[in-house]
């Protein structure tokens, strides 16, 4: 497994309130302690985070269902009316 972390960038829209934000993680695959593969993810500072990509909430409302874009894609994906 590699130690050397993968940097990602990616954009959030909650589907439930619209609120839009981009977050930026550095990715380690690892091994458990029995030995199976998984990535950690870690955001500024090395806190360790559930991975966006499937335990990903909203901040403002706690929705659950999220669209996940392109880093920079925040601001084409709200409404014109925002």
């Amino acid at each position: 497994m590699s130690s050397e972390p993968i940097h990602e960038a990616y954009s959030f829209v909650c589907l439930r309130c619209g609120h839009a934000w981009e977050g930026a993680y550095d990715i380690r695959h690892v091994r458990d302690a029995e030995g199976r593969p998984r990535a950690e993810y870690r955001v500024r500072g090395g806190l360790r985070v559930p991975s966006p990509l499937t335990a990903g909430t909203c901040r403002v409302c706690g929705g659950r269902r999220l669209r996940i874009l392109r880093p920079g894609r925040v601001r084409s994906a709200r409404p014109a009316s925002r």
